[in-house]
């Protein structure tokens, strides 16, 4: 690997994982994740893991997306969305659910009854701190009654969040109690980007699978052009923060919701006009006109994920 930069390997860059778990080659990768995850909830582990949304790192445009989730199917059609966030801000549950949703509705065509909807499970990968009440690394949220949390509504929805930076922060006794194959992943997204390859092995009790993981690490990171996506990648997302933090300030000196939506409008027009050459006047209108902040959130979202105008505007009108 070139030594002309600082740019360290990562194995929590979402570019990174999008390409792990896409490359056929690495399906028993994808499948050792997915199920040591599974099974440390005492979960029926799987067979068979298709990517329905694979990812090209030679054909990715950097803003396209400002997450890169990676949706599989098992063999029994149930459907798996696994996402990394390493930022954290407040509408991050929210943001979690939405792509639940969007996953969960994507079963769906006209006339299609409900009994045909197949379990949606989210595995989320943090590196931010997230629920400090709660100890454990992994943590899974369920529909469940308050009355009796024996009683799950259903069992269509389930999410995974797995809190990288308690391992980061050595935080030892909050590892305890997760199985060894879960427990072998965690150490390479908390550690991969830092240890030497006989680290690692270490660490992970030599295992293959951790031990290819390492490698394909290395083998993305040593790419000069991948290396130079992901640097664009990054410019991209801080240009990203920067405007909404702009945006945010904005409305706090006029001191009004209104000024608020106004700069996220402006901000959501000008991701728009960047990605699009341009937009229609009357889109335009449409969106300055919006006053909810939570919509305008979400509608950023759907215009650094959308292929098309059209398919922005069909978010709009949800």
């Amino acid at each position: 690997m070139s030594n002309n930069d600082d740019l360290i390997p990562d194995p929590m860059s979402d570019m990174f994982t999008a390409s792990l778990w896409s490359a056929p080659k690495n399906k028993p990768l994808l499948l050792s994740f997915i199920n040591a995850t599974l099974t440390d909830a005492d979960m029926t582990p799987i067979v068979e893991a298709k990517v329905l949304n694979p990812f090209n790192i030679k054909e990715f445009v950097v803003s396209k997306s400002l997450v890169l989730d990676v949706r599989v199917k098992d063999e029994r059609n149930g459907l798996y969305d696994i996402e990394v966030q390493t930022t954290g801000h407040k509408a991050f549950p929210n943001r979690v659910l939405n792509y639940w949703a969007d996953t969960y509705c994507s079963q769906l065509v006209q006339g299609s009854p409900y009994a045909l909807l197949r379990p949606v499970i989210s595995i989320v990968l943090t590196r931010f701190r997230i629920f400090p009440q709660l100890q454990n690394v992994h943590q899974v949220f369920e529909l469940r009654a308050r009355e009796n949390p024996d009683i799950v509504l259903t069992d269509q929805l389930q999410i995974h969040v797995l809190r990288i930076t308690d391992a980061i922060k050595k935080r030892l006794n909050r590892l305890e109690g997760i199985r060894r194959d879960l427990l072998n992943w965690l150490i390479f997204f908390a550690f991969g980007g830092e240890k030497t390859e006989t680290e690692m092995a270490a660490l992970t009790h030599d295992n293959p699978i951790i031990q290819e993981a390492y490698a394909e690490l290395q083998r993305f990171y040593a790419d000069e052009e991948t290396r130079e996506k992901f640097k664009e990648r990054q410019r991209f997302i801080i240009d990203y923060e920067i405007g909404i933090n702009a945006s945010r300030e904005e409305g706090k000196e006029e001191g009004k919701a209104e000024g608020k939506a106004e700069g996220k409008a402006e901000f959501l027009i000008l991701i728009l006009t960047s990605r699009f050459n341009g937009i229609p006047q009357k889109l335009q209108t449409r969106l300055l006109a919006l006053t909810d902040n939570d919509q305008l959130n979400q509608l950023a979202d759907a215009a650094l994920k959308c292929d098309d105008l059209k398919e922005f505007e069909k978010s709009l009108k949800r």
